[in-house]
Parts: structure tokens; C-alpha cells; sequence
């Protein structure tokens, strides 16, 4: 199963997404999968096939301002979680996509969550793995001093900053191969590092989370949480507190695993999603 690579301009801002089609039975809804900072949609790489191999189409995009979608400057883009929202929702518009499984990572996939909150009629199912969901979430200081004064704008132009968080935050080495497609938008223009830091800088975590600790509460739908145990920034507690205080919640612990899950335990991830969203079929 090959994954194809597409680009799609909606309110002239350029998203890119890599699609993998269906086998097979088609009466599966479609998944989305959300990627989270200074990764990009390359990060579900080994998911997608595998849903489309059970018959399930699956879209993964780059964020605006990551990987190969569009960089727009500030003024364009605020970078804030309404400018994600905004954007995304028109993303989903333009592919015609009426209800759909929902799967996010990482800070950024805190606003796939907000969006969830605000189109909830959109989401079948909804899996959440180490996405900040707790408003003791804090950016860890690796991200975050990529947002100071002056030091970030240094920091956000070094394409290595890619293998220090990727490898940091999963707290394993990445191949090369793999590596080399995460810097490419880094070495290829400045944008890039202006978008990250601009979402650094306007991520607006606490009132974030502050949505989704509240709203998640009257959450209907299933939510299936895969959760790292050795991530050092979003301890298993929180997934714990989260599951506790929602319905219809079922976390799955992840051993020797870090913050990006997908990145090197597909197979273990894969045990649990693929038929998580096999749960509900299109209607």
C-alpha cells in the first residue's frame, strides 16, 4: 500500500497531506490524523497504510506553516489556536468530509481537540495520543525557548532543533532517511522556523486547556487515549485524571514508549486503533 501526496489550496493557504486509499470494503469512515510540534504529517508514515489496509481511508496534513504546506508570514497567519481552527475547518470543507475519526499527537493536537470540541457532530471516534489535555500542561522548556526574545529566532532557523525534539521528546534515535525529510522544510526556507516560532509564542496553552478540560466533560463519543509512559513532558497522570473525568474513555498505557508514539511503536499502536475506528461505520 503506497501513500500518495497531494496539495490542495483553500483560502489561499496551501495545505499539503499525504492520503493513503482504501482496500477493499469502503463503508468505514474516514480518519484524520493531526501531527504535533516541528513534526509534520511524514510522522504517521507507518499509520496510514495500515488503515487503508482494513478498508479505511486515511488523510494525514501538514499544519499550516510545517512541513510542506504553506509558511505564511504573521501577518497572514496569526498562529494562534482560532488561526489553526479556522484553517483546518476549512481543510476538512474543501475534502468533503462530513463525519470522520479524529486522531492527534503532540502540542498542536491540543487544537485538533479544540476543533473536535467545536464540530463534534464531525467526529465518530476520536483517539488522543500524548496530547496535552490538563491544564497543569506546560510547554516543555526544549519548545518553549524556542519562542525567547532573540534566542528563538536563533534557535528556530537550526534545522538540527527537528532532531533534538524529535529524538528528545521520543527518547530515541530517528534514522537519517527519516530525519532528513523533517529538516527539509528548514533548510529549504526561513518561513518555516518563523511559523514555529510564531506558534511557540502564540500556542495560548492555559486558556487551551482550559476548553478541553471543560468540554471534554460532556463528550459523548468514544475516545480511545494511547499513552506513552516514558514521555518527559506529559506525565501518565494526566492521561489518567483525563480518562477519569470523561465518558466513554479507554486509556492504554504504552511501556518503554515517549512523546511521539507513531514515530517508533506503530505496530503496538495499531493493536488497539485499527479497530477503535472500525467502531462506528459511515451513516
Amino acid at each position: 500500500m503506497s501513500l500518495t501526496e497531494h496539495k490542495i489550496t483553500v483560502n489561499s493557504l496551501e495545505w499539503f497531506y499525504r492520503e493513503a486509499e482504501p482496500v477493499g470494503r469502503t463503508d468505514l469512515l474516514p480518519v484524520v490524523l493531526l501531527h504535533g510540534i516541528v513534526a509534520q504529517s511524514y510522522s504517521w508514515r507507518n499509520i496510514l497504510p495500515a488503515l487503508a489496509n482494513q478498508g479505511t481511508r486515511a488523510i494525514a496534513p501538514d499544519w499550516i506553516g510545517y512541513g510542506f504546506s504553506s509558511t505564511p508570514e504573521k501577518r497572514d497567519f496569526a498562529y494562534t489556536p482560532e488561526a489553526f481552527i479556522t484553517a483546518l475547518e476549512g481543510f476538512i470543507k474543501a475534502l468533503e468530509l462530513e463525519q470522520f475519526s479524529l486522531v492527534v499527537q503532540g502540542f498542536l493536537g491540543s487544537v485538533g481537540l479544540q476543533y473536535a470540541l467545536r464540530h463534534p457532530e464531525q467526529i465518530a471516534n476520536l483517539a488522543i495520543l500524548n496530547t496535552p489535555i490538563s491544564t497543569a500542561a506546560k510547554l516543555p522548556w526544549k519548545i518553549k525557548q524556542m519562542g525567547l526574545p532573540l534566542a528563538g529566532e536563533m534557535m528556530t532557523q537550526d534545522p538540527l532543533l527537528v532532531d533534538r525534539t524529535l529524538e528528545g521528546g521520543s527518547r530515541y534515535r530517528i534514522a537519517d532517511k527519516d530525519l532528513d525529510v523533517y529538516r527539509k522544510p528548514y533548510l529549504k526556507s526561513s518561513a518555516s522556523g518563523r511559523g514555529l516560532l510564531a506558534t511557540i509564542r502564540n500556542l495560548q496553552l492555559d486558556s487551551a486547556m482550559t476548553e478541553i478540560t471543560s468540554g471534554f466533560k460532556q463528550w459523548q463519543q468514544p475516545i480511545l487515549i494511547q499513552w506513552g509512559m516514558i514521555d518527559p513532558w506529559l506525565p501518565i497522570e494526566m492521561a489518567e485524571n483525563f480518562t477519569n473525568s470523561v465518558q466513554n474513555a479507554e486509556l492504554v498505557k504504552l511501556n518503554n514508549v515517549g512523546h511521539y508514539p507513531q514515530e517508533h511503536y506503530h505496530e503496538t499502536i495499531l493493536e488497539d486503533l485499527l479497530p477503535f475506528v472500525r467502531r462506528t461505520e459511515s451513516r
